[in-house]
Protein backbone atom coordinates (compact mmCIF):
# COMPACT_ATOMS: atom_id res chain seq x y z
CA UNK A 1 0.00 0.00 0.00
CA UNK A 2 1.50 3.46 -1.28
CA UNK A 3 2.23 5.48 2.71
CA UNK A 4 -0.31 8.23 2.08
CA UNK A 5 -3.26 5.80 0.25
CA UNK A 6 -6.70 5.48 2.24
CA UNK A 7 -8.41 2.19 2.31
CA UNK A 8 -12.03 2.32 1.39
CA UNK A 9 -14.51 -0.69 2.13
CA UNK A 10 -14.88 -3.29 -0.78
CA UNK A 11 -18.05 -4.95 -1.28
CA UNK A 12 -17.42 -8.34 -3.52
CA UNK A 13 -20.79 -10.30 -4.79
CA UNK A 14 -19.37 -13.28 -5.93
CA UNK A 15 -20.39 -15.88 -8.50
CA UNK A 16 -20.33 -19.30 -6.64
CA UNK A 17 -21.35 -23.00 -8.10
CA UNK A 18 -20.10 -26.14 -7.73
CA UNK A 19 -22.28 -28.47 -9.80
CA UNK A 20 -20.75 -31.26 -8.18
CA UNK A 21 -22.26 -31.02 -4.82
CA UNK A 22 -25.66 -29.97 -6.46
CA UNK A 23 -27.44 -25.98 -5.38
CA UNK A 24 -28.09 -23.28 -7.47
CA UNK A 25 -26.46 -20.70 -8.82
CA UNK A 26 -26.11 -18.09 -6.36
CA UNK A 27 -23.79 -14.71 -5.20
CA UNK A 28 -22.10 -15.10 -1.84
CA UNK A 29 -21.15 -11.54 -0.30
CA UNK A 30 -17.88 -10.16 1.02
CA UNK A 31 -16.41 -6.75 1.95
CA UNK A 32 -12.55 -6.05 2.80
CA UNK A 33 -11.15 -3.07 3.52
CA UNK A 34 -8.35 -2.72 0.44
CA UNK A 35 -6.38 0.68 -0.87
CA UNK A 36 -8.22 1.78 -4.06
CA UNK A 37 -5.22 1.04 -6.48
CA UNK A 38 -5.55 -3.02 -5.50
CA UNK A 39 -6.47 -5.29 -8.08
CA UNK A 40 -9.19 -7.04 -8.21
CA UNK A 41 -6.99 -10.39 -8.05
CA UNK A 42 -5.57 -9.31 -4.72
CA UNK A 43 -9.03 -8.83 -3.38
CA UNK A 44 -10.04 -12.15 -4.61
CA UNK A 45 -7.35 -14.21 -3.24
CA UNK A 46 -7.39 -12.69 0.25
CA UNK A 47 -11.11 -13.79 -0.10
CA UNK A 48 -9.96 -17.25 -0.50
CA UNK A 49 -7.25 -17.00 1.92
CA UNK A 50 -8.55 -15.75 4.71
CA UNK A 51 -12.75 -16.08 4.59
CA UNK A 52 -13.48 -18.80 2.33
CA UNK A 53 -10.46 -21.05 0.88
CA UNK A 54 -13.77 -22.72 -1.19
CA UNK A 55 -13.85 -20.19 -3.73
CA UNK A 56 -12.43 -21.60 -6.92
CA UNK A 57 -11.03 -19.41 -9.59
CA UNK A 58 -7.67 -19.15 -12.31
CA UNK A 59 -4.85 -16.80 -12.47
CA UNK A 60 -1.14 -16.95 -12.66
CA UNK A 61 1.18 -14.59 -14.00
CA UNK A 62 -0.67 -11.89 -11.77
CA UNK A 63 0.99 -9.42 -14.41
CA UNK A 64 -1.67 -8.72 -17.22
CA UNK A 65 0.61 -11.67 -19.58
CA UNK A 66 -0.92 -15.13 -19.08
CA UNK A 67 -4.37 -13.61 -19.51
CA UNK A 68 -5.41 -16.60 -17.02
CA UNK A 69 -7.68 -14.72 -14.63
CA UNK A 70 -10.22 -13.27 -17.06
CA UNK A 71 -13.61 -12.62 -15.98
CA UNK A 72 -17.16 -10.31 -16.08
CA UNK A 73 -16.33 -7.41 -13.31
CA UNK A 74 -19.75 -5.42 -13.63
CA UNK A 75 -20.62 -7.34 -16.33
CA UNK A 76 -17.23 -6.23 -18.47
CA UNK A 77 -14.92 -8.98 -19.39
CA UNK A 78 -11.98 -7.70 -17.97
CA UNK A 79 -8.16 -9.40 -16.32
CA UNK A 80 -8.91 -9.19 -12.65
CA UNK A 81 -5.19 -8.81 -12.10
CA UNK A 82 -5.26 -5.41 -14.19
CA UNK A 83 -8.58 -4.00 -12.93
CA UNK A 84 -8.04 -1.88 -9.57
CA UNK A 85 -10.94 -2.11 -6.77
CA UNK A 86 -11.63 1.66 -6.33
CA UNK A 87 -12.93 2.55 -9.80
CA UNK A 88 -15.23 0.03 -9.91
CA UNK A 89 -16.84 0.73 -6.89
CA UNK A 90 -16.19 4.62 -7.71
CA UNK A 91 -18.37 3.82 -10.76
CA UNK A 92 -20.67 0.95 -9.18
CA UNK A 93 -20.54 1.14 -5.34
CA UNK A 94 -19.92 -2.75 -5.36
CA UNK A 95 -17.77 -4.92 -7.47
CA UNK A 96 -19.72 -7.83 -8.70
CA UNK A 97 -17.92 -10.57 -10.29
CA UNK A 98 -19.00 -13.37 -12.72
CA UNK A 99 -17.53 -16.26 -15.18
CA UNK A 100 -17.03 -15.72 -18.44
CA UNK A 101 -19.89 -15.96 -20.50
CA UNK A 102 -20.34 -18.37 -23.80
CA UNK A 103 -17.96 -20.96 -21.73
CA UNK A 104 -19.61 -23.91 -19.69
CA UNK A 105 -18.95 -23.05 -15.72
CA UNK A 106 -17.30 -26.07 -14.29
CA UNK A 107 -17.24 -24.52 -10.65
CA UNK A 108 -17.37 -20.80 -9.18
CA UNK A 109 -15.46 -18.51 -11.83
CA UNK A 110 -13.34 -21.26 -13.67
CA UNK A 111 -14.94 -21.74 -17.52
CA UNK A 112 -14.44 -24.85 -19.29
CA UNK A 113 -12.32 -22.83 -22.78
CA UNK A 114 -12.43 -25.76 -24.69
CA UNK A 115 -15.25 -24.05 -27.04
CA UNK A 116 -12.52 -21.14 -27.01
CA UNK A 117 -10.00 -23.17 -28.27
CA UNK A 118 -11.72 -25.48 -30.86
CA UNK A 119 -12.73 -22.47 -32.53
CA UNK A 120 -9.40 -21.19 -32.65
CA UNK A 121 -7.71 -24.64 -34.20
CA UNK A 122 -10.11 -24.56 -37.00
CA UNK A 123 -8.12 -21.22 -38.01
CA UNK A 124 -5.43 -23.54 -38.70
CA UNK A 125 -3.36 -21.02 -36.64
CA UNK A 126 0.20 -21.74 -37.88
CA UNK A 127 2.34 -21.14 -40.80
CA UNK A 128 0.95 -23.38 -43.88
CA UNK A 129 4.40 -23.26 -46.10
CA UNK A 130 5.46 -24.34 -50.10
CA UNK A 131 7.24 -28.10 -49.61
CA UNK A 132 9.01 -27.16 -52.20
CA UNK A 133 10.51 -24.51 -50.42
CA UNK A 134 10.54 -24.91 -47.28
CA UNK A 135 12.15 -22.07 -44.97
CA UNK A 136 16.08 -22.33 -44.79
CA UNK A 137 16.81 -24.85 -41.54
CA UNK A 138 18.46 -23.02 -38.43
CA UNK A 139 18.22 -19.61 -40.10
CA UNK A 140 16.45 -16.41 -39.43
CA UNK A 141 13.67 -15.27 -42.25
CA UNK A 142 13.73 -11.83 -42.73
CA UNK A 143 10.94 -9.37 -43.54
CA UNK A 144 10.72 -5.97 -43.80
CA UNK A 145 9.53 -3.14 -41.43
CA UNK A 146 6.67 -2.32 -43.37
CA UNK A 147 5.54 -6.21 -43.92
CA UNK A 148 5.96 -6.49 -40.14
CA UNK A 149 3.56 -3.78 -39.99
CA UNK A 150 0.83 -4.87 -41.31
CA UNK A 151 0.60 -7.50 -38.61
CA UNK A 152 -0.65 -4.34 -36.69
CA UNK A 153 -1.73 -5.38 -32.88
CA UNK A 154 -2.11 -9.04 -33.40
CA UNK A 155 1.22 -10.24 -31.82
CA UNK A 156 0.23 -8.88 -28.41
CA UNK A 157 -2.68 -10.96 -28.02
CA UNK A 158 -2.55 -13.06 -25.10
CA UNK A 159 -5.32 -15.43 -25.22
CA UNK A 160 -7.41 -14.65 -22.64
CA UNK A 161 -10.80 -14.94 -24.39
CA UNK A 162 -11.81 -11.86 -23.08
CA UNK A 163 -13.33 -10.86 -26.38
CA UNK A 164 -14.75 -14.07 -26.90
CA UNK A 165 -16.87 -13.67 -23.36
CA UNK A 166 -17.86 -10.25 -24.57
CA UNK A 167 -19.13 -11.31 -27.99
CA UNK A 168 -22.65 -11.71 -28.79
CA UNK A 169 -22.29 -13.34 -32.39
CA UNK A 170 -20.55 -16.52 -30.27
CA UNK A 171 -23.53 -16.37 -27.93
CA UNK A 172 -26.27 -16.35 -30.90
CA UNK A 173 -24.35 -18.67 -32.95
CA UNK A 174 -22.24 -21.69 -33.21
CA UNK A 175 -21.07 -21.57 -36.26
CA UNK A 176 -18.99 -17.75 -35.45
CA UNK A 177 -15.40 -18.67 -35.11
CA UNK A 178 -14.66 -15.22 -32.28
CA UNK A 179 -12.89 -12.08 -32.70
CA UNK A 180 -9.52 -13.62 -31.06
CA UNK A 181 -9.87 -16.35 -33.58
CA UNK A 182 -10.34 -14.03 -36.61
CA UNK A 183 -7.80 -11.98 -35.79
CA UNK A 184 -5.09 -14.69 -35.49
CA UNK A 185 -6.47 -15.56 -38.80
CA UNK A 186 -5.91 -12.36 -40.35
CA UNK A 187 -2.17 -12.48 -38.48
CA UNK A 188 -1.45 -15.65 -40.92
CA UNK A 189 -3.35 -14.11 -44.28
CA UNK A 190 -0.71 -11.13 -43.85
CA UNK A 191 2.51 -12.89 -43.27
CA UNK A 192 4.43 -13.12 -46.13
CA UNK A 193 5.99 -16.51 -44.99
CA UNK A 194 2.40 -18.48 -45.21
CA UNK A 195 1.37 -19.89 -48.70
CA UNK A 196 -2.19 -20.27 -47.92
CA UNK A 197 -3.47 -16.43 -48.13
CA UNK A 198 -6.11 -17.96 -50.56
CA UNK A 199 -7.49 -20.95 -49.46
CA UNK A 200 -7.69 -19.25 -45.64
CA UNK A 201 -9.91 -16.52 -47.32
CA UNK A 202 -11.91 -18.97 -49.00
CA UNK A 203 -12.46 -21.36 -46.58
CA UNK A 204 -13.49 -18.43 -43.90
CA UNK A 205 -15.67 -16.60 -46.37
CA UNK A 206 -17.99 -19.54 -45.81
CA UNK A 207 -17.31 -20.53 -41.95
CA UNK A 208 -18.81 -17.28 -39.93
CA UNK A 209 -16.66 -14.39 -41.37
CA UNK A 210 -19.59 -12.60 -42.07
CA UNK A 211 -21.62 -13.37 -38.55
CA UNK A 212 -19.46 -10.43 -36.96
CA UNK A 213 -22.47 -8.23 -35.81
CA UNK A 214 -20.09 -5.01 -36.20
CA UNK A 215 -20.53 -4.26 -32.62
CA UNK A 216 -17.34 -3.71 -31.27
CA UNK A 217 -17.61 -5.31 -27.85
CA UNK A 218 -14.70 -7.34 -28.08
CA UNK A 219 -12.23 -4.32 -28.85
CA UNK A 220 -13.58 -2.59 -26.03
CA UNK A 221 -12.86 -5.74 -23.50
CA UNK A 222 -9.26 -6.35 -25.57
CA UNK A 223 -7.22 -5.87 -22.12
CA UNK A 224 -4.07 -5.42 -25.02
CA UNK A 225 -5.54 -2.51 -27.90
CA UNK A 226 -5.62 -5.91 -29.88
CA UNK A 227 -8.87 -4.36 -31.66
CA UNK A 228 -10.19 -7.43 -33.23
CA UNK A 229 -13.02 -5.94 -34.65
CA UNK A 230 -10.75 -3.57 -36.83
CA UNK A 231 -8.85 -6.97 -37.99
CA UNK A 232 -12.17 -8.71 -39.07
CA UNK A 233 -13.28 -5.92 -40.52
CA UNK A 234 -9.34 -6.23 -42.51
CA UNK A 235 -10.22 -9.71 -43.27
CA UNK A 236 -13.66 -9.17 -45.01
CA UNK A 237 -11.75 -6.27 -47.21
CA UNK A 238 -9.27 -8.71 -48.13
CA UNK A 239 -11.66 -11.28 -49.12
CA UNK A 240 -13.47 -9.09 -51.44
CA UNK A 241 -10.50 -8.21 -52.97
CA UNK A 242 -9.64 -11.40 -53.62
CA UNK A 243 -12.52 -13.13 -54.56
CA UNK A 244 -15.43 -10.64 -54.89
CA UNK A 245 -18.87 -11.56 -54.06
CA UNK A 246 -18.91 -15.27 -53.60
CA UNK A 247 -22.27 -15.43 -51.12
CA UNK A 248 -24.22 -13.54 -48.98
CA UNK A 249 -22.39 -11.61 -46.58
CA UNK A 250 -19.83 -10.59 -48.92
CA UNK A 251 -22.30 -9.71 -51.69
CA UNK A 252 -24.34 -7.65 -49.16
CA UNK A 253 -21.05 -5.73 -48.41
CA UNK A 254 -20.38 -4.73 -51.61
CA UNK A 255 -24.12 -4.05 -52.64
CA UNK A 256 -24.21 -1.42 -49.37
CA UNK A 257 -20.83 -0.06 -50.60
CA UNK A 258 -22.43 0.59 -54.50
CA UNK A 259 -25.89 1.92 -52.85
CA UNK A 260 -24.06 4.31 -50.58
CA UNK A 261 -22.16 6.03 -53.08
CA UNK A 262 -25.02 5.95 -55.67
CA UNK A 263 -27.26 7.47 -53.59
CA UNK A 264 -25.59 8.29 -50.29
CA UNK A 265 -28.83 6.29 -48.59
CA UNK A 266 -29.81 2.35 -49.00
CA UNK A 267 -32.67 1.32 -51.24
CA UNK A 268 -33.53 -1.52 -49.23
CA UNK A 269 -35.19 -3.84 -52.70
CA UNK A 270 -31.95 -3.01 -54.53
CA UNK A 271 -29.78 -4.01 -51.11
CA UNK A 272 -31.87 -7.44 -51.55
CA UNK A 273 -31.96 -8.10 -54.90
CA UNK A 274 -28.14 -7.48 -54.81
CA UNK A 275 -27.76 -9.98 -51.68
CA UNK A 276 -29.75 -12.80 -52.74
CA UNK A 277 -30.11 -12.45 -56.68
CA UNK A 278 -33.66 -12.48 -58.05
CA UNK A 279 -34.53 -16.19 -55.91
CA UNK A 280 -33.64 -14.29 -53.07
CA UNK A 281 -36.12 -11.47 -53.86
CA UNK A 282 -39.23 -13.62 -54.78
CA UNK A 283 -38.64 -15.51 -51.80
CA UNK A 284 -38.75 -11.72 -50.06
CA UNK A 285 -41.90 -10.84 -52.05
CA UNK A 286 -44.58 -11.86 -49.63
CA UNK A 287 -43.12 -9.22 -47.02
CA UNK A 288 -42.24 -6.48 -48.94
CA UNK A 289 -45.95 -6.62 -49.96
CA UNK A 290 -46.72 -6.56 -46.01
CA UNK A 291 -44.29 -3.60 -45.83
CA UNK A 292 -46.09 -1.80 -48.78
CA UNK A 293 -49.45 -2.04 -47.27
CA UNK A 294 -48.71 -0.62 -44.17
CA UNK A 295 -45.37 2.05 -45.28
CA UNK A 296 -44.98 2.00 -48.77
CA UNK A 297 -42.89 4.77 -48.87
CA UNK A 298 -39.84 2.30 -47.57
CA UNK A 299 -40.63 0.34 -51.15
CA UNK A 300 -39.87 2.91 -53.24
CA UNK A 301 -36.68 4.10 -54.31
CA UNK A 302 -34.91 6.88 -52.38
CA UNK A 303 -34.02 10.01 -53.83
CA UNK A 304 -30.37 11.22 -53.76
CA UNK A 305 -29.52 12.88 -50.54
CA UNK A 306 -28.46 15.98 -50.25
CA UNK A 307 -24.43 16.92 -50.88
CA UNK A 308 -24.28 13.67 -52.77
CA UNK A 309 -21.37 14.99 -54.53
CA UNK A 310 -19.14 15.36 -51.26
CA UNK A 311 -20.13 11.60 -50.90
CA UNK A 312 -18.54 10.59 -54.04
CA UNK A 313 -15.38 13.04 -52.99
CA UNK A 314 -14.97 10.56 -50.19
CA UNK A 315 -15.32 7.55 -52.52
CA UNK A 316 -12.88 8.45 -54.92
CA UNK A 317 -10.32 9.71 -52.26
CA UNK A 318 -10.83 6.11 -50.76
CA UNK A 319 -10.10 4.92 -53.72
CA UNK A 320 -6.87 6.66 -54.89
CA UNK A 321 -5.62 5.62 -50.95
CA UNK A 322 -6.32 2.21 -52.07
CA UNK A 323 -4.30 2.88 -55.35
CA UNK A 324 -1.14 4.16 -53.91
CA UNK A 325 -0.90 0.92 -51.25
CA UNK A 326 -1.26 -1.46 -53.65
Amino acid sequence: MFADEKLITVPFDVYRYDPAHGGEPRYQHYELRLAPHTPILTGLLRIRDEMDPTLTLRYSCRSAICGSCAMLVNSKSRLACHTPVGPEVKEHGRIVVDPMRNQPILRDLVVDQQPFWSRYEKMEPHLILDPKHPMPEGQTTAMSPAQVERFKETPRCISCAACFSACPAVEADPAFPGPMALAKLYRFVVDPRDTAQTHRLQKIQTEGLWLCLRCHLCTEACPKDVRPSERIRDLKELAVQAQGGTEAGSRHAIGFLHNIEERGTLNELKLVRQTSGIGGLAASLPQGVRIWRKKPELTQSPPPIEGLDQVKKIYSTLKDDKSEES
